[in-house]
């Protein structure tokens, strides 16, 4: 039996005006989310990650972005909803973990009317009902003192404290996704790994549908199940986890992948992928967006529009430079 998609997104393309132009920043991007699944979306900052996180949930400024394409969440075309009717999914059956708690957070209000804020929005509640399940998801998410943190400003928590408060609001109303952006930035790894373990129990637990939007390829590793790689704007690889981390194919991704502190690798050095991203009015509209920073690769072995090739089942990659692809110092090696 086919399993039916959470989320389908369908040829999303994402653009903001730089001066009286339109860039997109997210672009042609295609992805199914399935209930139950953890779907990665890794690349260097400035790769459309968080544009296209955003586009899902309508955030951006319409003043100054243009969406086009198909975003349909459990059959319902979000972009063709109003405000309104956004704001009856948004924090009830999409729930949003923002990069920066401390900016996410409002410093006015306390911890427990934050959390109860999307709760008087979607349900009818009463206080009391409100409050003890605000205390039971505080408690859910590793708070040592859930009557304490109740009362508190976000200013006198920590990072990490921060950062669980902010996953409660998201999972209070039991969304049957979870978006979360870049969720364990700069918190250390003891908490980075709590953090974690919650976030695969809650979808265990409510078979929850999760984006995790990451740079962190150990992170992905522990809780992905799929990963779609961006590079400028585009998805460059699709795959099963176990696929990409065994058989990465296209040369961002195993270029992303040797730049990784290896205990069994013998070389002294890291590999060092050449150049930046560039920025959204000078990414190239035409060709391979990475043979800038492989240069030793010859222009003929990219295609002039890279397309996602099914390479093996359920394995997409761009362009066809992955066939001729290697790290200048293997060729060195063989000479």
């Amino acid at each position: 039996m086919t399993r039916k998609p959470l989320l389908k997104i369908d040829n999303l393309s994402t653009s903001f005006k730089i001066g009286d132009k339109f860039y997109p920043a997210v672009d042609d991007v295609s992805l199914d989310v399935y209930p139950n699944e953890v779907l990665a979306i890794v690349g260097e900052s400035g790769c459309g990650k968080s544009a296209l996180a955003l586009s899902i949930i309508g955030l951006h400024n319409k003043e100054r972005s243009a969406i086009e394409g198909n975003i349909a969440f459990q059959d319902t075309d979000l972009l063709s909803l109003s405000i309104a009717q956004l704001n009856k999914i948004r924090g009830k059956d999409i729930g949003m973990i923002f990069q920066d708690p401390l900016t996410a957070l409002n410093p006015l209000m306390r911890v427990g009317q934050q959390i109860e804020e999307g709760m008087n929005y979607h349900t009818n509640f009463s206080n009391k009902k409100k409050k003890e399940k605000t205390l039971y998801l505080l408690e859910q998410v590793g708070i040592p003192d859930p009557r304490l943190t109740y009362n508190q400003f976000p200013h006198e928590l920590s990072g990490g404290m921060r950062q669980r408060v902010v996953i409660a609001i998201a999972i209070a109303c039991e969304p049957a996704l979870i978006i979360a952006d870049e969720p364990t930035t700069a918190l250390d790894v003891t908490i980075q790994a709590q953090i974690m373990e919650l976030l695969k129990t809650l979808q265990k637990k409510s078979n929850t549908g999760i984006i995790l939007i990451t740079h962190d390829l150990g992170v992905v590793s522990e809780m992905a199940d799929r990963v779609a790689v961006m590079y400028a704007g585009q998805i460059v690889e699709l795959a099963a986890v176990e696929q990409l981390f065994n058989k990465p194919m296209h040369p961002y991704t195993r270029s992303l992948l040797n730049s990784i502190p290896s205990a069994s690798d013998d070389h002294d050095r890291l590999h060092v992928i050449q150049g930046i991203v560039p920025s959204l009015q000078n990414i190239p509209r035409s060709g391979c967006r990475f043979k800038s920073r492989i240069p030793w690769i010859n222009e003929s072995q990219h295609e002039n529009n890279p397309v996602l090739h099914e390479v093996e089942t359920n394995h997409w990659v761009r362009c066809s430079c992955y066939k001729h692809f290697y790290f200048p110092n293997e060729k060195v090696c063989e000479e």
